[in-house]
């Protein structure tokens, strides 16, 4: 049969932005209104058939505080993608995504899908980044930008199949 891909993602961004709530949504269509902080990195898989291909995907959710920053190269140096969340109502979590993409540009240079993920959008009345600053820096780095709300299970399917089909071209 055909081959099967195996990528490894992982997702970085400041504490609390929903990093855990995107992967429970996505891997085991979970929410949970009440904050789970990630210690280290915990991982989940999912397999995906896109056109044919078959995919496995080890999706590791790492914690978002900053004591954690000194372990990073060990999550994420053989990393196929990574997904940067932020939360669109809070401007340094925007801030702190420009961090690692930096990092992870130094680290890996264009081997690595990059994806900048403004999440919470159900907080939109309360947004305090733009989503055309947001759009366009994504645009200046070679990433690329999704919106995402897990609690109302939106963009999530979206935002992991583009990034399975840009990994399998890449």
């Amino acid at each position: 049969g055909s081959r099967a891909y195996s990528f490894k993602v992982v997702l970085l961004g400041e504490g609390c932005v929903g990093k855990t709530s995107l992967v429970l949504r996505y891997c085991e269509n979970k929410f949970n209104d009440k904050h789970i902080t990630t210690l280290g990195a915990s991982f989940l898989t999912k397999k995906l058939n896109i056109g044919g291909k078959r995919v496995n995907l080890a999706i590791w959710d790492t914690a978002g505080q900053e004591r954690f920053h000194a372990l990073g190269p060990i999550y994420y140096r053989d990393s196929n993608g990574a997904i940067l969340v932020y939360d669109i109502t809070d401007e340094d979590s925007f801030q702190k995504v420009k961090n690692w993409v930096k990092e992870l540009r130094k680290m890996l240079g264009n081997e690595i899908c990059l994806c900048i993920v403004g999440n919470k959008i159900d907080l939109e009345k309360e947004r305090h980044v733009s989503i055309q600053e947001a759009e366009s820096y994504a645009e200046s780095v070679g990433a690329k930008h999704y919106h995402t709300s897990a609690k109302q299970n939106k963009g999530i399917e979206e935002l992991f199949l583009d990034l399975c089909k840009r990994m399998i071209e890449t």
